[in-house]
């Protein structure tokens, strides 16, 4: 496989790599385009995560500090990312072992984003997350 082929036509890139692994001509893969989109795959997952947590604890924060204006649509986000996150951690189980790293990371971005949208003072929140793992994919919570 050349790498114009790569950089031309991915999906037919894809196909090609997909035939010659189940042919087992493995001296005809583009072994170095291929890791990279495996690494790149993983690299996804992670950021998903990261954002899928980010809109939640943002919607958290919001719900938390502003308890005038909670909404049925606030409820439906809060309910639609825990929902996408229990999904996205059970198709792939080792991300729950870096939530400890991604929750803050998350957390520092969804800091932002309540500030913004509430128009209150990033300062009006929590530097830390104020949320344990258990509030934040228990389905019943609301702060």
């Amino acid at each position: 496989m050349t790498t114009s082929h790569y950089e031309q036509d991915f999906f037919a890139w894809s196909q090609e790599q997909a035939e010659l692994l189940r042919a087992r001509r493995y001296s005809e893969l583009d072994s170095d385009h291929l890791l990279e989109e495996l690494e790149s795959m993983g690299a996804r997952e992670r950021r998903e995560l990261v954002n899928r947590l980010k809109v939640l604890l943002a919607h958290l924060l919001k719900w938390q500090h502003q308890s005038h204006r909670q909404s049925r649509s606030w409820a439906a986000t809060i309910k639609e990312q825990r929902l996408s996150i229990q999904d996205l951690l059970e198709d792939n189980p080792s991300l729950r072992g870096i939530l400890d790293r991604q929750i803050p990371k998350a957390y520092r971005l969804a800091r932002l984003v309540a500030a913004k949208e509430t128009d209150l003072d990033e300062a009006a929140f929590p530097e830390t997350c104020p949320f344990s793992w258990d509030e934040i994919c228990d389905e019943d919570y609301l702060p």
